[in-house]
């Protein structure tokens, strides 16, 4: 595999203008923001959340991502001339032309935005962002916040479940561009599943703009396309010290090749000579990088034997072979065969550069195959994952919500006959407890303007998925999980790069208990309302009850 790159650009807030420009929404915002000005109430103050119903994949946890783009988006946001002659031309005839000069002055310095930090393990119904500002910017913002957020922190899940299934020891490679949803799916897939915890993409233009580390090895297309040792070019290499001497390798390796199949007792005659082409003219164009696929034919009658041929001429030339790859038939098997061959090797020719290559194994994995690497005997140092990885087989979609919780500082509620579906009235505050081995225990919604929880003092609250029974707590720590992140159209925290965020998001999982990350029938985590927000709910309800009956009998 190639080595990891080393560039840390960041998204720009051009980048972000062309990936999300503020027409990349649906109509009906525009439709509202209208009538709010028609009406004269798209100055009102109001506030929206932004919550998920669910956790996805039916886990235990989520992982909140998309935040860094959020804020750029917000900088960013305006209407160019361009934009709102589009709108003219969608928009009804009557339409207001007064209305266009509006929206052509609109941008976020009005707008203020409070959430958890990126790389945050969140939880169902938790409200992870808050936006405040004039109702009709607000509004128009919806769209593009939820479609930033929703598929950035599924996919980041998704990571996270799979390096919660392979451990902590073995190395992921995220290559699911080709398979991902166009360009775009493929790029934020490549940065988020690096933050939920994958160590290296295949996609270059992910190590360009996100400084996620790049790797690569050959396709099987590559193997095929040789056929014979005359198509090796060239046919020498430099050995990396002494003698600058240019040494036929293709002579070197038929030597090596007839002194692996002597201690391994296999036939020549099964050996594939277009893969020894291939594989030499691989290793003479990257000598300190040959990590060949070896499934093209037959793993044990002619890639394997080719491989060891190959490196161990590489070896004599003092570089050092990174190892191989293996992509179909079954991995944990085959990976145990090549470990091997790969110890023989290094104990009768005594060349200690065969214990330490690399095994890597990509074959259309799954959670579930991943998990089952680990119950299984195998030598597999690195899993390659694409298709299941970024198009998210399991759930293709998480589900954030965008819902209005107060105007003109009053709360709003929408509330439904699917109790699932309604929504928690006015501003809040949002804080993680934590117990006394310091895992996190229970979430607590409350109004923004109660006092907040403390440190070993008791608290009555009421659990979401038990609206009516009380329960009281005693925290040994509490965290605040609100930060204001975007006041005056102003970004106010620093933005952190992929790297960092991944390392906040293993910090993040460390938190939890075990119980809460199995992949499996994971134990609910309880997210509960405080006692005045619980009261307010009971009362928005009550009322609406109540009204809806004056209307009937009127």
């Amino acid at each position: 595999m190639a080595a990891p790159s080393s560039n840390t650009c960041g998204l720009t807030e051009r980048s972000i203008r062309e990936r999300v420009p503020p027409l990349l929404t649906d109509l009906y915002q525009v439709t509202m923001a209208y009538a709010y000005w028609r009406t004269g109430r798209h100055q009102e103050p109001a506030v929206f959340e932004l919550f998920f119903r669910n956790n996805p994949f039916g886990g235990g946890f989520t992982l909140f991502a998309g935040m860094q783009d959020c804020l750029l988006f917000l900088r960013s946001f305006h209407f160019t001339d361009e934009d709102v002659e589009f709108l003219r031309s969608v928009l009804p005839p009557a339409t207001d032309p007064a209305f266009f000069q509006f929206l052509r002055g609109l941008d976020c310095s009005g707008v203020t935005l409070r959430a958890i930090p990126e790389g945050t393990v969140v939880f169902a119904r938790v409200p992870l962002m808050e936006v405040a500002g004039p109702l009709a910017v607000v509004q128009l913002l919806e769209t593009s916040l939820l479609c930033l957020v929703n598929y950035a922190s599924l996919v980041c899940s998704n990571a996270a479940r799979f390096r919660l299934a392979a451990g902590p020891k073995r190395k992921l490679l995220e290559l699911g561009l080709r398979r991902a949803q166009g360009p775009d799916g493929g790029l934020t897939a490549s940065r988020y599943t690096h933050i939920g915890g994958f160590d290296f993409t295949s996609n270059v233009q992910a190590g360009f703009q996100y400084g996620v580390p790049v790797a690569g090895t050959m396709a099987h297309s590559y193997v095929t396309s040789f056929t014979s040792l005359e198509e090796v070019l060239p046919k020498t290499l430099v050995a990396v010290n002494g003698d600058s001497t240019p040494v036929d390798i293709i002579l070197l390796t038929k030597g090596w090749l007839s002194r692996v199949c002597e201690l391994l007792g296999s036939q020549p005659g099964k050996i594939h000579e277009g893969e020894l082409a291939a594989f030499l003219s691989y290793a003479i164009a990257y000598p300190q990088n040959f990590l060949p696929v070896i499934d093209s034919f037959s793993v044990s009658c002619s890639g394997l034997l080719n491989f060891c041929a190959v490196a161990l001429a590489l070896c004599e030339l003092d570089y050092k072979p990174l190892g191989v790859r293996l992509d179909s038939g079954d991995l944990c098997r085959q990976s145990l065969e090549v470990r091997r061959v790969f110890r023989l090797c290094s104990k009768h020719f005594s060349v200690s550069a065969f214990d330490s290559l690399t095994i890597v194994g990509t074959n259309n994995i799954t959670e579930q195959s991943m998990a089952e690497l680990n119950e299984k005997e195998n030598e597999i140092d690195v899993v390659g994952v694409g298709t299941h990885l970024v198009t998210c087989t399991q759930q293709p979609s998480l589900g954030c919500v965008y819902k209005l919780v107060e105007v003109r500082a009053s709360p709003r509620m929408k509330i439904s006959e699917d109790p699932e579906k309604s929504t928690v009235p006015g501003r809040k505050a949002v804080y993680r407890l934590i117990d006394a081995e310091g895992h996190a225990f229970l979430d607590l919604v409350c109004l923004v303007a109660e006092a907040p929880p403390e440190a070993g003092v008791s608290l009555s609250c009421y659990p979401l998925s038990c609206d009516t029974s009380c329960v009281s707590v005693i925290p040994a720590q509490v965290i605040c999980l609100r930060q204001d992140m975007f006041t005056k159209g102003r970004v106010t925290q620093p933005l952190c790069s992929a790297t960092e965020t991944r390392a906040k998001v293993q910090s993040s999982l460390q938190t939890l208990h075990p119980r809460h990350k199995r992949l499996q029938e994971p134990d609910s985590y309880t997210v509960a309302l405080s006692e005045k927000l619980h009261t307010l709910v009971t009362e928005i309800r009550e009322g609406s009850s109540n009204n809806s009956n004056f209307l009937l009998a009127n």
